[in-house]
């Protein structure tokens, strides 16, 4: 389950009256698990507003909550610079993506990001529950992402991600690491999907 909200969007130069207000409807923004912030790459000044954005947050407390930066309105863009965008944006350190909401181009590759994003608030488990916890195994079917459950002898068996704090929970019931492989993807084209999710594994192999 996941639950969107929309902010407001950002305004340079407020009256100074005003900026107090402004700011106080943002302090849902630290109840957040994942930011996505949305830029209008066609407007030349977007990356003095998206250091502008990025300093609000960071002085309302929620800079260090992990962030989508979605670059969008490609579509208004030369096609050499379109890919120049998307070429920096797969080749960043943070979740980011090239998108036009209005030809529908990137939308994909913004679902793939926000599902990286999500998942690295998940750590990996292989449990063995007892069939008295099913409590605990509808749980991690609401918080987490399962990828194996098998009804066995003992117990229930389930290979999947679950939030930290539930799989410490659940240590006890832990029956070893699980582990996984990418698949190397090849195309004549530039996949950008791939090229983003090749990053994000990267970045998280090396953390290991």
């Amino acid at each position: 389950e996941v639950l969107l909200t929309d902010t407001v969007g950002f305004i340079q130069k407020l009256p100074t009256q005003l900026v107090a207000a402004f700011r106080a409807t943002l302090e849902e923004v630290k109840e957040a698990d994942v930011l996505v912030h949305i830029v209008d790459v066609s407007n030349p000044t977007w990356r003095k507003q998206e250091a502008s954005v990025t300093g609000v947050l960071e002085d309302i407390g929620a800079g260090d909550i992990p962030l989508v930066r979605v670059f969008n309105k490609l579509d208004l863009l030369d096609p050499e610079d379109a890919e120049m965008i998307k070429y920096e944006a797969a080749c960043a350190e943070d979740f980011s993506v090239g998108i036009s909401s209005l030809t529908g181009e990137g939308l994909s590759d913004f679902v793939a990001v926000v599902e990286d994003a999500l998942s690295d608030l998940l750590v990996p488990v292989e449990l063995e529950l007892p069939y008295s916890c099913g409590n605990e195994v509808n749980l991690i079917h609401e918080v987490g992402s399962i990828e194996v459950v098998d009804y066995r002898e003992n117990g229930t068996y389930v290979l999947g991600r679950v939030p930290r704090s539930l799989a410490m929970k659940l240590e006890q019931y832990s029956v070893g690491a699980s582990t996984a492989s990418d698949a190397e993807v090849t195309s004549d084209e530039i996949d950008w999907v791939a090229l983003g999710r090749g990053r994000h594994t990267k970045k998280t192999a090396e953390s290991m």
